[in-house]
Formats: C-alpha cells, structure tokens, sequence
C-alpha cells in the first residue's frame, strides 16, 4: 500500500498527461479554445482529480472504487475528445501519441481497480 497518492502509477501518469493535454488543447483555433478545447480540459484534469479524490477515501473501500470508476470513465471521455480532434485537425500531430499514451492509462486505472476490488482492505 502506499503512503500518498503521489505514489500511485496512474496518479504520475495521469499528472503527466494532463499537461500534455492542456498544451494541446491550446493548439486549437481560438474558437474551440472554449468548447472542445475546454471539454478536453475538464476531462483529462477528472482523472487525476478523482485519482487523489479516491485516495483520500481509500479507508473506505467502495468509495475508492467509486472514484477509480470516475477516473476511469473520465479516461474514457478525454479518448473520445482526442479522436474529434485528430479528425477535426489533423495538423495537430501530437494527438495520435497522446492518444496512444491515454489507452494505456485506461487499462492501468481498470488494473487497478480490480486491484483494489481483491486486495484492499477497509
């Protein structure tokens, strides 16, 4: 177990591409900046966000999962956001890597829920 959520992979994954992220999203046309640019924003910041959330509620096991479940579905939102804007802009080319880079994470958040499912104790 760990002693911070600083310590969990997905926490320093999900930090990292949370800044690959925004950047990108400021590549956009000025006019997306506060529609699909703000979506992908919110979206990827959800994961981290309820990454740490959860952690605070890691004395209670159900609610932990509830929020690697947040996490995870938020994961799922930020992919699709990326898939418009590849299509949307494709002159934009860091978005096929960052991509590649959030499927990983999905699998190592649903990993880790299942983790916690088997091995965590309240």
């Amino acid at each position: 177990m760990s002693n911070s959520y600083l310590d969990l992979e997905i926490y320093k994954i999900s930090f990292d591409l949370f800044i690959k992220a925004h950047q990108l999203s400021m590549e956009l046309p000025k006019y997306e900046l506060y529609e699909l640019g703000s979506q992908l924003r919110r979206a990827c910041d959800s994961i981290n966000s309820n990454i740490v959330e959860g952690y605070g509620h890691r004395k209670y096991k159900n609610e932990f999962i509830r929020f690697l479940i947040f996490s995870h579905s938020s994961n799922l939102e930020t992919i699709n956001h990326l898939k418009k804007i590849q299509i949307l802009y494709p002159k934009i080319t860091s978005t096929a890597s960052l991509l590649e880079e959030y499927v990983i994470l999905g699998i190592k958040i649903s990993n880790f829920i299942t983790y916690v499912e088997k091995n965590w104790r309240s």
